[in-house]
């Protein structure tokens, strides 16, 4: 059974996480954490996506994001094949990029305030 569509609302907190397959990771150094934000940060202004907050881990990501206009898949494809493209070039030629693909859920305001 294929899975549902995405939502894609504009204006609606998105609580995404982009994690690793197997657990395994998806950041191989500093350096590579710093080049992920700062394509992400270049992304956000380029598609008018705001990020309310963010929390980078070895093996996942989890962003909290507004989308401006309906355009969240576009976004989170553009992010991610550029990072698999850049972890491919840094790490072994035999080592490949292991993202499970992107889950999220709509927020609800209130709750941002219950944390």
């Amino acid at each position: 059974m294929p899975r549902a569509a995405r939502l894609d609302i504009a204006g609606v907190l998105h609580h995404v996480i982009i994690r690793g397959i197997e657990r395994r990771d998806i950041f191989l150094d500093a350096m590579d954490r710093q080049s992920f934000v700062d394509r992400f940060t270049e992304l956000l202004v380029k598609m008018g996506m705001d990020c309310l907050a963010w929390a980078l881990m070895s093996n996942h990501v989890h962003l909290l994001l507004r989308p401006s206009q309906t355009n969240l898949a576009r976004f989170m494809r553009r992010l991610l094949t550029a990072h698999a493209v850049t972890f491919r070039r840094q790490g072994d030629a035999h080592e490949i990029m292991r993202f499970s693909a992107f889950a999220h859920g709509l927020l609800n305001p209130v709750h941002l305030l219950l944390m």
